[in-house]
């Protein structure tokens, strides 16, 4: 049996900048990303803290600092909500036995200030 259990999850990030014209995603500062084991175009589950939506999107790459929600997801948030960005991960009952998921605390900058796994 596999279960669909949580890969990674970038806790309180920072809105900084939202886009109606454009054809939809999240884009994540690159160190956040790669700290977060996210992959340009991964599927990602939002929910924003400030207002209780969630919504489902895709990754871009962004710039320093940068979270940013375009398309459709740009109505869901605000510049300087917090957002819990999060994907998952299709597992055996063998790989669950030993995984544990990738979780990053985000600072008000959008910086890691500490690493939980």
């Amino acid at each position: 049996m596999f279960r669909e259990m949580l890969k990674s999850k970038l806790y309180r990030a920072v809105v900084t900048d939202k886009s109606l014209a454009y054809t939809g995603s999240i884009a994540i500062d690159p160190k956040l990303l790669k700290a977060a084991d996210m992959l340009p175009g991964e599927k990602v589950l939002c929910a924003n803290v400030e207002n209780g939506e969630r919504f489902e999107t895709y990754t871009l790459v962004g710039k320093p600092g940068e979270i940013a929600l375009n398309g459709a997801a740009a109505r869901c948030g605000e510049v300087g909500d917090h957002i819990i960005i999060m994907t998952f991960a299709w597992q055996d009952e063998e790989e669950l036995k030993t995984f544990k998921p990738t979780v990053i605390h985000s600072d008000e900058k959008n910086r890691i200030p500490k690493r939980r796994s």
